[in-house]
């Protein structure tokens, strides 16, 4: 339980594939530790649940994470009894890689289960990594108050969305997403929430596309030993950084002990 100081317990689940999960992690930490009040535990899986059963936030930066039933019916609870989740990027996804001397397309199974509704939405496909331009869809809300429309460079995702979404980011994309069993997801004209408020429960998901990174070594499982570079994508973006630091702080700010 939180002491008198009200102290607030974090969880923070970081990893998966395809990714620079070492440096997500560091700079999640660090936004975490701005703030005094949290104390973070970390893990790379979903294997976290008594922790879980103890927190009153928590942050998710992976990319084909898949709960299983137990864990999945623990974030459930964990929202519903007033829990605060900031999602990022490939939290949504569940991808499976193009057999081996098989045509070379990713499917995207719905494995999440209720999860997908608690998101609010599940990963589908994207098109090729590219400057692209995110827009502010509710300039008067706090968290992008302020914020011009800006120029990212990530993975601009097309989602199924599940329940009713806030909004407040949006980016605009209509075409293939080549190498995805369901890349033509995209061919309507409907915006893609780039980041969005899904009240479940007596708790609040904040969910936030946007984080890509990749180091050289992080797509082995794919055939590519060293991908010659390293790409922070967002990471380098101010306005990124500015609402994602925004988005920690309404977490925290918003945390009292739910336990």
């Amino acid at each position: 339980m939180a002491g008198p100081a009200g102290r607030l317990d974090a969880v923070l689940v970081c990893g998966g594939r395809w990714h620079d999960f070492d440096y997500a992690r560091l700079r999640l930490l660090d936004l975490l530790g701005d703030h005094s009040r949290v104390r973070t535990r970390v893990y790379e899986d979903y294997d976290c649940v008594p922790a879980l059963e103890q927190a009153d936030l928590l942050v998710t930066y992976t990319c084909d994470v898949r709960p299983g039933p137990s864990e999945r019916a623990a974030l459930a609870r964990f929202v519903e009894r007033g829990g605060r989740w900031l999602a990022l990027h490939g939290t949504n996804s569940v991808i499976e890689a193009p057999a081996d001397g098989g045509p070379r397309v990713f499917t995207t199974p719905r494995l999440l289960g209720e999860l997908a509704g608690v998101l609010g939405s599940q990963f589908l496909a994207h098109p090729p990594i590219a400057p692209y331009e995110v827009r502010v869809t509710r300039p008067d809300h706090p968290l992008v108050a302020g914020i011009e429309p800006f120029t990212v460079t990530d993975e601009l995702y097309v989602c199924e969305l599940h329940g009713e979404l806030e909004v407040l980011l949006h980016a605009e994309y209509t075409g293939p997403c080549r190498g995805f069993a369901e890349g033509d997801a995209a061919l309507d004209e409907a915006p893609r929430p780039v980041l969005y408020l899904k009240r479940h429960g007596l708790g609040e998901v904040c969910y936030f596309t946007l984080g890509h990174c990749r180091g050289r070594y992080d797509v082995q499982d794919l055939g590519v030993d060293d991908t010659g570079r390293v790409d922070l994508g967002p990471w380098e973006t101010p306005e990124f950084l500015t609402v994602l630091g925004r988005c920690v702080e309404r977490m925290v700010a918003a945390g009292v002990p739910v336990r």
